[in-house]
């Protein structure tokens, strides 16, 4: 009997990635397993174990995803102000705006910071993406005050998924004009 032909998957070692992602959004990394990635993203179970070495690689590989895209689309946001006053405002909306940080988001970045602290080669994930986001910021605001805003956007996003007042829009415009040494502007 002839064997079967192989299905032509050119996307399949992506898609495993993704389905990485949608599994620790689910069920934290603790529980992730091979197959349950598998079954997410309607591959064979040998297949996250021939595109992957380990669990700890896809899991890199997928924060990584999750960090670049972030990243990504972090820095079009910052590009996109002109002046001064309108990249505070882009790091307002940064803060604010539910579409930057959204609840899948953050929670799949809450996984990703216990899991770096546990695992070290994930803390290069954690530092490539700060690096990435601090150079956005550096593009309008000196090295120091880039540092301090993008740790501003870090923490106000983490308080901002778990308050219960959460600071609003005008209270964030303050910070950010503490921190970058402006006067509050109103858009």
């Amino acid at each position: 009997m002839p064997a079967a032909p192989r299905r032509y998957d050119p996307d399949r070692r992506a898609r495993i990635v993704r389905a990485a992602l949608d599994v620790i959004a689910g069920h934290g990394v603790a529980g992730t397993t091979h197959r349950r990635i598998a079954a997410a993203a309607d591959v064979p179970l040998g297949s996250t174990t021939y595109h992957f070495a380990n669990l700890d690689d896809l899991l890199t590989e997928a924060f990584t995803l999750l960090a670049d895209t972030v990243a990504a689309r972090f820095a079009e946001r910052l590009a996109a102000a002109g002046t001064r006053a309108e990249a505070c405002e882009a790091v307002v909306d940064l803060v604010v705006d539910e579409s930057w940080a959204t609840p899948r988001t953050m929670l799949l970045s809450y996984e990703l910071y216990a899991y770096a602290a546990r695992v070290p080669a994930l803390r290069r994930v954690m530092q490539d993406w700060m690096g990435k986001s601090r150079a956005a910021l550096e593009r309008h605001f000196a090295p120091e005050t880039a540092r301090a805003l993008d740790a501003m956007i870090e923490g106000l996003t983490i308080h901002r998924s778990v308050d219960r007042q959460p600071a609003g829009r005008d209270e964030v415009r303050a910070i950010v004009a503490r921190l970058a040494g402006t006067p509050p502007t109103l858009p």
